[in-house]
Order: C-alpha cells, then sequence, then structure tokens
C-alpha cells in the first residue's frame, strides 16, 4: 500500500504557537498518522516569538528567498525546518519580515489578510521549491483557506500538483476569516468571481473560509453532531446553505486527547500523580492548588474548574448571572482564560467581594490548567456552542467530572449520570443540560453536587469517565481513511 504524503497546514500548533484548541490538535494528529504509515510535513507560520534555539529549527539555505507576491508586492519568503518532539515529522516553518515579525498568532491589523495570504502562497511555492509532492493538503480554519482555492486555480495546470486532493476542518466555524474586497487583488484572484452571491463574496466582504469550504475536495468538522449543527442557520454562521450542498462531502470525525501530555498517571506538571486505584492523591493536589490560589483548605468542599476563552460563546453570560446564587452555596471555583475585557473585569470583581470562594486567573498558564484538571471535583463547560472541545475529555481521564451544555462534542463525549441512570446503563460521566439559560445550568450544577455527596455513585461516574477512551488512533484512523479514499485508494482495493 502507497505511503502517503500528508501536507497539514495551520496556523498553530502546540508546542510552537497556541491560541486554543486548534493548536492541540494540530500538535498531536501527526504523531498518530506517523504511527499509522502516513509521511506527514506540519507547514506552520514562523511568528518571531517562536525560538530557533529553544525548538532546534534551521534555517534553510537551499530554498534561500523565496518571493511571494501579495497586494502587487513581492516579499521574500524563508524556510525554517525542525522536527515535532516525540517523532520524525518535519515541520516547515513559513516565515515573511513584515508578516511575523514582532506578532504573535491573531491580531487585529489591517494587514491581517495580507498575512495570511503571504502564508497560504509560501506554502504552495515552499512544497514545490522542496521538490515534496503531497497527495493531501489538509488545511484547518480560516488561516489555510486560500490553500483549497489555489490549488483549483492558480495550480490547477501545474503539474507539480495534478494528483494532489485538499482536505478542509472546520474547528470553529465562528470565525470566516472576513475582509474587505480589496483582498481578491491582494490574494492574486480575478473580481468575475466577487459579487453578490458569488464564490468569493460573502455578506459584502472576501471569506477565506467561504472558499476553502467551497474548494475542498472533503470538508471535515471535529465532533459528528457538530457536523449536523452547521447545516442550520442556527450554528452555520451564514454557510449552512453551502455545507448543505456539499453535505455529502462533508464528515465529522471527533478530536481525540493525547494522553502523552494530558494523563494524571504521567502528567509531569502535578505534584504527585495518580491512576484509578490511587484516586485519593487528587484530594493533595487540590490542597496545593487551594492553598496556591489562596482559597481556604477545605477538602470536603467542591472546587469547580473552567479553563476557557472568556467570551459569551463559551457560556460566561450564564454563570455571569448564577455568581450570587453559586456563591452562597457550599462550593469554591477556580477560573483560568482571558478574552472580553468586559468579562474579564466583571469576573475580578465578583472575586474581590467573595475572596474565599472563588479566584480568577487572567491568561493562560500551562502548569496551572494541568493542576486545575487534576485538583477540581467538577469541570464546568456551558458553552453555547462547542465544536468539540478538549478540555471535558481531558477532566474524564483525570476524574474530574464534567458540567456541560448538550451540543457538539460535548455531547458527542459525555452522558449524563441521571439520563444513563433512567436507562439503567450506569454508564453516565458527567452531567449535561440542553436550554441555554441560567436556570437549566443551576440545575445542572445542583444535580452535581446532590451526587458529589454520594460518593460510591460520584466515583461510578469518574471511573466510567478515566477509563474512557478519547485517545487519537481512532480519529486518525478516519482521518486516514478519508486520505485514501480521495487518494483513490482503499484498504480493500489497495
Amino acid at each position: 500500500m502507497k505511503k502517503l504524503k500528508i501536507a497539514l497546514c495551520a496556523s498553530e500548533a502546540v508546542p510552537y504557537a497556541k491560541a486554543g484548541g486548534l493548536g492541540d490538535v494540530i500538535g498531536a494528529l501527526p504523531k498518530v498518522l506517523e504511527k499509522l504509515g502516513c509521511e506527514v510535513q506540519l507547514f506552520l507560520p514562523k511568528y518571531s516569538m517562536i525560538s530557533d534555539d529553544v525548538f532546534k529549527l534551521k534555517y534553510n539555505w537551499k530554498v534561500g528567498e523565496l518571493p511571494v507576491q501579495s497586494n502587487g508586492k513581492q516579499c521574500e519568503a524563508h524556510l525554517y525546518q525542525g522536527t515535532l518532539p516525540g517523532t520524525t515529522v518535519k515541520v516547515n516553518f513559513i516565515y515573511c519580515a513584515h508578516a511575523h515579525d514582532n506578532r504573535w498568532i491573531y491580531t487585529n491589523d489591517p494587514d491581517e489578510n495580507e498575512r495570511f495570504i503571504v502564508f497560504n502562497m509560501g506554502v504552495m511555492e515552499m512544497m514545490k521549491r522542496l521538490k515534496w509532492k503531497p497527495d493531501i493538503i489538509h488545511a484547518n480554519d480560516w488561516p489555510t483557506g486560500l490553500l483549497p482555492l489555489y490549488l483549483k486555480t492558480k495550480y490547477a495546470n501545474d503539474p507539480f500538483f495534478a494528483e494532489t486532493r485538499s482536505v478542509l476542518t472546520i474547528h470553529n466555524i465562528g470565525y470566516p476569516g472576513k475582509f474587505g474586497s480589496e483582498t481578491v487583488n491582494k490574494a492574486g484572484l480575478s473580481y468575475d468571481h466577487f459579487y453578490p452571491g458569488g464564490d468569493y463574496e460573502f455578506y459584502g466582504m472576501f471569506s477565506f473560509l467561504k472558499v476553502g469550504l467551497l474548494n475542498a475536495d472533503k470538508i471535515t468538522t471535529v465532533s459528528e453532531t457538530y457536523a449536523q449543527e452547521i447545516l442550520t442557520p442556527e450554528f452555520g454562521s451564514g454557510f449552512d446553505g453551502i455545507l448543505q450542498v456539499r453535505k455529502p462531502d462533508l464528515v465529522g470525525i471527533l478530536n481525540g486527547a493525547d494522553y502523552d501530555i494530558w494523563d494524571p498517571a504521567i502528567d509531569p506538571l502535578l505534584p504527585v500523580n495518580y491512576t484509578l486505584s490511587t484516586l485519593d492523591r487528587k484530594q493533595q493536589i487540590k490542597k496545593e492548588l487551594q492553598e496556591m490560589v489562596r482559597l481556604p483548605a477545605q477538602p470536603g468542599v467542591p472546587l469547580i474548574g473552567m479553563i476557557s476563552r472568556m467570551v459569551s460563546q463559551k457560556g460566561f453570560h450564564l454563570v455571569e448571572k448564577l455568581m450570587p446564587q453559586l456563591m452562597t452555596m457550599n462550593l469554591q471555583m477556580i477560573i483560568l482564560g482571558s478574552g472580553d475585557p468586559g468579562i474579564e473585569k466583571r469576573f475580578k470583581d465578583f472575586q474581590y467581594q467573595y475572596p474565599e470562594k472563588l479566584s480568577v486567573h487572567l491568561g493562560y498558564d500551562n502548569q496551572l490548567s494541568h493542576l486545575i484538571e487534576a485538583a477540581s471535583d467538577v469541570f464546568l463547560m456551558p458553552s453555547l456552542y462547542e465544536p468539540c472541545g478538549l478540555n471535558q475529555i481531558y477532566s474524564l481521564r483525570y476524574g474530574t467530572v464534567p458540567i456541560v451544555r448538550k451540543t457538539g462534542g460535548l455531547a458527542d463525549t459525555i452522558i449524563d449520570w441521571g439520563e444513563s441512570l433512567l436507562s439503567g446503563k450506569k454508564n453516565g460521566n458527567g452531567f449535561s443540560f440542553s436550554n441555554p439559560h441560567p436556570e437549566a445550568l443551576l440545575d445542572a450544577i445542583r444535580r452535581a453536587l446532590l451526587v458529589y455527596y454520594n460518593p460510591g455513585e460520584w466515583r461510578q461516574i469518574q471511573t466510567n469517565g478515566m477509563t474512557a477512551d478519547f485517545s487519537w488512533e481512532r480519529s486518525a484512523g478516519k482521518y486516514l481513511e478519508l486520505y485514501r479514499q480521495l487518494a483513490g485508494e482503499s484498504e480493500e482495493g489497495a
């Protein structure tokens, strides 16, 4: 069977650059695809904060300067290369001074469109310069949405890419990569397709994601439920019509967890490791975290954790409305995240008002995120929509019981304990609610806390979660099957 060459292209990947769950996915998926026999190469922008020394990156002098056009101007793209830790996967960093110096992953700068145009063009040209012909170009979210388009337009008659097919994964359809109409020219495209309802037009603007959705050979998203939700006006963010047309090519593949990083049995960021048989050690971690964040060390009081972007999509407005009631209950909360300045301020104000009940930490702290997962009794994810979600999967492995809204990947991974009792299966691993209202969330929290004080039931929920397998092997196998379909192969016929 042919060894497939997969070009995995994205704007972020752990451990180099991360703004959200996309970074976790792109850092983990190549490892498993390599084990499954693929030749995988990563293509990422080289933001100036990515250290050559830390990641042992080397400048490719054979490639040297690669001219890339944007907005009628030529810039010089350069190639730095490294290896994804723990693998032999080659990582190709596209660097262009004006696009990447002194700037992080995403910005609100007026040339944000140009930054990613340069990256998309650089990826295509760099593959040719390297003489590395991919079978599949796998793009991810709007920052790489031009790749499927370029493959069908600018490079349609290029023999180098004659056998190359494309996949576009939607990690969050709420981010369309929408810019002014001048983007058409900057991207080297024709205005012939920019008119109301045209391929390049999206509500009067140009959308990187739209052109990707129209031109990718296959479209995937990160959970089966989300694949159904985005076909509707409620969740489709204006793309539901396109996706209805492309429905035969749309596949939901649940993200996996990287258990090399997220497993309490081996997690190096914890003060003590534990497994299901040594679950009582969670109490030690809980006590240390409470002391570190200056919450009273009360082992019998349930600790609720949240790690999230602090935006309405993540349900913070629901939590905010409940805070006066929650702070009268016998519980503590710890929140780690950043986002909307107004939400950040209001939750910091709650912390000042309830210093013995609530600890809020703005920003992202990797070690603290691992400690919260391990120390918390309950993990809260009341998202209005959630394409996949990873923290609820991490929580399961850490014996931390999730409370989630039943949407997207949360619905695909969390089984409500009460519902499982009614069915007689007792396979519940958390608590869920459907209505996006504060009262529904409060009911789910109350139900969870009632069971918390029943140690036998609580341990069963923890056991169900810790023994579940959401590793990448199963999900990566589905991607491999999709790649082989596009490459004209099958497990039976190859």
